[in-house]
């Protein structure tokens, strides 16, 4: 299966002192603000380390729920909580806190799951940068 997937980002004026919109194909960003405050301060608007945290944790869960399911079991819930770190000029880490529920599941079976979708999400697999990660099977 080929999917293309598309944004669009405008930006006015200088790096620091101008801001910009991003708009995705789904518009569920549509014409959404960012700016350097949003970015390096606290501003309003979103920036794209937030955006990338989004993408990595929605993606890994999805990843770690069709895994689960290949080993034969049904999750209830995966939360992933994703921190991204900027440092110099680079991403130089993604964080994920993951807690499952997966009736059935080993702590053994649940660790391998995930690391498999750590791993082989499809972000983790674009990101060029250290991926760490604390997972946790409850209930």
């Amino acid at each position: 299966m080929k999917l293309t997937r598309n944004a669009s980002a405008e930006w006015l004026g200088g790096g620091s002192d101008g801001k910009g919109t991003l708009t995705t194909q789904s518009k569920t960003l549509d014409n959404t603000q960012y700016s350097f405050k949003s970015r390096f301060e606290s501003g309003t608007g979103t920036n794209p380390e937030e955006l990338v945290a989004a993408a990595h944790s929605g993606c890994f869960s999805m990843k770690l729920s069709f895994v689960i399911g290949e080993m034969g079991f049904k999750p209830e819930s995966i939360n992933t909580d994703c921190k991204i770190t900027f440092e110099d000029g680079k991403i130089v880490n993604s964080h994920l806190e993951v807690k499952v529920k997966a009736p059935g599941m080993s702590p053994e079976q649940f660790a391998e799951a995930a690391e498999n979708a750590k791993a082989n999400c499809p972000i983790s697999l674009l990101l060029n940068t250290n991926i760490t990660m604390n997972a946790e099977l409850i209930g």
